[in-house]
């Protein structure tokens, strides 16, 4: 399946503001890329596409005074179908886990987990621990909390969205890992692009769509309490201890973020050609520094 994503970012500043923004793909996803990225900024001035230790990509860029507008565009190939689903995944004694997953047990800026620690326990104790014990954290969020923009905090924690009962993907991505962690099952938050790709189309715009990781048995494995059936067309952005660790913009200066879009939609792989028409696929290498 090949899909088209992107997104434009409009924001105004003054004076001129130093921003990091996290839109490329990640660098596990190279390969993937079936034309060479996008990516304009206007007015027109230098950039850098830099990876961190994680994977993730970071657009470093100088954004003008008073406006400036980012777009991204990418051609990824995803493979055709969901999510996998394997209730037979067993977990990972403590004692085995590879060493860079202990940092994902503790608590971060958005999953409290001293504060749900007993919920989690209570809820939870009783049920096996591996895929079926991840997959009940699932239902029981999805069914906890509603999806609704206008109910969601900025700084929303995961024991204030089970006050209040109401978040975002990302509200629910952060109470599923939260209450993992308080089990001992390594998790990690994921941003990407994801949309209507498999689905019926909703009223929502498109935007950016948060899920989350956890390390069962051998590897880590993809996890939605937001939707909570398996999906296709994910495409990953980046990965953190939680949404501190990923946001899309961050700006070291006051700015307002006056229009913002972003484009996930599936096309015919027949229309993808490279520049010489002839119908080759031209794999992307990693961006590097540019000039929009």
């Amino acid at each position: 399946m090949h899909l088209s994503i992107g997104c434009k970012l409009d924001l105004g500043s003054e004076p001129a503001t130093p921003l990091l923004a996290l839109v490329h793909v990640h660098s596990s996803l190279a390969p993937d890329l079936v034309d060479p990225e996008r990516l304009q900024v206007l007015p027109h001035c230098s950039y850098e596409v830099l990876p961190d230790q994680a994977g993730n990509r970071w657009c470093r860029l100088l954004a003008a005074s008073a406006s400036t507008s980012l777009t991204y565009t990418a051609t990824v190939e995803v493979p055709d179908g969901t999510d996998p689903v394997l209730p037979h995944v067993h977990a990972c004694p403590i004692q085995a886990l590879p060493i860079d997953a202990y940092r994902y047990l503790n608590a971060s800026t958005y999953c409290d987990t001293a504060a749900l620690m007993e919920l989690a326990w209570s809820t939870f104790a009783r049920i096996a621990p591996g895929w079926p014990l991840v997959q009940a954290i699932c239902d029981w969020v999805h069914e906890r909390i509603r999806f609704d923009y206008s109910a969601s905090q900025l700084h929303q924690s995961a024991s204030q969205s089970v006050a209040s009962g109401a978040g975002v993907c990302r509200d629910y991505a952060h109470l599923a890992i939260t209450i993992c962690r308080c089990l001992n099952i390594p998790a990690r938050y994921c941003t990407g692009y994801l949309g209507y790709t498999g689905i019926a189309r909703g009223e929502a715009p498109v935007d950016f769509s948060a899920w989350f990781e956890v390390f069962l048995q051998d590897r880590w494995y993809v996890f939605d309490a937001r939707h909570n059936i398996p999906r296709s067309g994910r495409v990953l952005i980046g990965r953190g201890r939680d949404a501190a660790d990923v946001p899309f913009l961050r700006s070291f200066g006051a700015h307002q973020l006056t229009g913002f879009q972003v484009i996930t939609e599936e096309i015919d792989p027949a229309a993808v050609v490279d520049a010489n028409g002839d119908g080759d696929r031209c794999r992307s290498s990693l961006a590097g520094p540019g000039v929009a």
